[in-house]
């Protein structure tokens, strides 16, 4: 894992796109908000480390794909947090997204108390299904903490310890190098 501290200019800049459009269209289990911003901001960072500028917003709804590095289409998820991510926290995927058009998913936790992004680390489409773990929608899931939350649609969830770490954005790029170059995704 790395972190990346977002400027007080890109959480500005952010939060005026979630305000301005709503990134939420499917019609439920969109998000609110918060956890628009959340997704926003995590994007735009992500974004801004491959020199590939930040989220619009202006063009709608993206297909899925997020950016698009060495030939991979790439959605980064990322989740609001307001301490500082562990080894065993879960990263949430909406099962609504398993048939969008993406090689890799980049999970990121953004610790609201300090404005850092964790980059936790990055899995391809094939290994997040096979491995994450399947709740139903309305499924009641427990936290840690031993709060809960029930699931606003069916759920992948999967633990930081099951991806593919990454210690810096260096081993990031040169990983996602390495597995467009084994697998042969067709450009």
């Amino acid at each position: 894992m790395f972190k990346v501290t977002a400027s007080g200019d890109l959480l500005k800049y952010c939060q005026e796109l979630v305000e301005k459009y709503n990134f939420g269209q499917r019609g439920f289990a969109d998000g609110n908000k918060d956890e628009q911003f959340t997704g926003v901001l995590g994007q735009s960072v992500i974004a801004q480390l491959f020199n590939q500028g930040v989220v619009n917003g202006s063009g709608g709804f993206d297909g899925g794909v997020d950016l698009v590095f060495s030939g991979l289409r790439l959605d980064v998820k990322t989740m609001g947090r307001t301490t500082d991510v562990r080894d065993y926290y879960v990263n949430n995927f909406i099962g609504l997204q398993k048939d969008y058009p993406v090689d890799i998913y980049i999970f990121c936790s953004f610790n609201k108390k300090n404005n850092e992004l964790t980059i936790c680390g990055w899995i391809d489409k094939r290994n997040l299904l096979e491995k994450a773990k399947f709740f139903k929608r309305g499924t009641k899931r427990y936290r840690s903490d031993g709060s809960y939350f029930c699931t606003k649609a069916d759920l992948y969830e999967i633990s930081n310890n099951e991806i593919f770490d990454v210690g810096s954005f260096e081993e990031l790029k040169t990983a996602l190098e390495a597995f467009f170059k084994s697998n042969g995704i067709k450009k």
